[in-house]
């Protein structure tokens, strides 16, 4: 009896040591965590122009996500536009310390431009970006301003219409060439707009006509009024998911107007990257426990009160998506065959 009393004395004392071991390797990572950020400046790159959709998420985001990191770091905007956001892109991959203390909101165009534009050499591996997260999973509209003499899609099928755009690679700029190569639009594309805002201004002075690509989100969270009066004209909408809001106001979809096994492909492809239509991304080479840590505050941030109350009042969507799906996203669509990805290549571009 007294032999097994010992021997139950001994386990027992074995499990309350690696008890206290346990408490001590957790107490010691919290620290350590603490210590990553605490006192420091996590910089948010947006890949887009200030005033515009993305530059909206970012100024949001910057204002909560420090209360989810430990140490409670702040957290400050970098807009870097440029190449529908590669220029961001190439800035986390390449250049960014590799501390954990940088990430950026680009565009999803510069995670699928790569797959496309095989003559031009990107700084970055889209591929091997790290995906934190996406803040929206959204559709993607053709809009008109009230003074436009544009209306309905079938008009801009049957009348040239100026469609302004950015660089190669910004959505304003791949769909406005989908919609016409795919469903017949007689677009005009006119690029060279710093973003969507810039665009904006210049459908207000007349200059073009429409802008395609935006995000429904951003629609509502920069011409808020126009959707409350309903006299901002949606023209076709492209989306991943049924949009029961727009389907209630009767605007067609890009899939309506499109025929053939292939065009449907190559439409379902470009609009596959709307499932990540906010992705948030650290470059590779970051600490794992960073990118931990980002995906966990990220994940937390999209679930706060204060956030999400702050975005309704803003307009703003929130529809995340986890780092974990996205990057499995990503790399299925870059398993894409060749023959496909060819024809999708000459969709989005004159």
């Amino acid at each position: 009896m007294q032999f097994h009393l010992a021997n139950s004395s001994r386990t027992l004392a074995g499990i309350l040591a690696g008890c206290a071991a346990l408490t001590v390797m957790a107490t010691a990572s919290t620290a350590q965590a603490h210590d990553m950020y605490a006192g420091k400046t996590v910089n948010l790159v947006v890949g887009s122009a200030p005033g515009g959709g993305y530059d909206t998420y970012a100024r949001l985001f910057s204002r909560h996500l420090g209360d989810h990191l430990p140490g409670k770091p702040n957290v400050v905007v970098q807009n870097m536009p440029g190449a529908g956001s590669a220029r961001a892109a190439g800035h986390v991959y390449a250049s960014a310390p590799k501390d954990g203390m940088t990430l950026a909101l680009i565009q999803p165009g510069a995670v699928v431009g790569p797959l496309f534009d095989k003559d031009v050499k990107p700084t970055y591996d889209a591929n091997k970006l790290i995906y934190i997260a996406s803040a929206d999973s959204g559709t993607r509209v053709c809009v008109t301003l009230p003074n436009s003499r544009i209306k309905t899609y079938k008009q801009a099928q049957t009348e040239k219409v100026v469609a302004g755009a950015a660089g190669r690679g910004a959505s304003s700029f791949d769909y406005a060439n989908l919609h016409k190569n795919m469903s017949g639009a007689m677009f005009a594309v006119v690029p060279g707009y710093k973003g969507m805002a810039d665009i904006l201004l210049a459908m207000e002075r007349t200059e073009v006509d429409t802008v395609c690509g935006f995000d429904w989100s951003s629609v509502k969270a920069q011409r808020p009024n126009l959707v409350r009066d309903k006299s901002i004209n949606v023209l076709v909408q492209a989306s991943v998911d049924k949009n029961d809001e727009l389907d209630a106001l009767g605007v067609p979809n890009i899939m309506d107007f499109t025929t053939g096994d292939d065009n449907r492909a190559v439409v379902e492809l470009i609009v596959a990257q709307q499932f990540f239509g906010r992705p948030f991304v650290m470059g590779p080479g970051n600490p794992a426990e960073a990118v931990k840590l980002m995906r966990a505050a990220l994940d937390s941030v999209m679930k706060d009160a204060k956030l999400l109350a702050e975005a309704e009042k803003m307009g703003v969507d929130i529809t995340p998506a986890t780092g974990v799906r996205v990057q499995e996203v990503v790399e299925k669509m870059y398993r894409t065959p060749q023959r496909i990805l060819d024809l999708a290549a000459k969709a989005i571009r004159d």
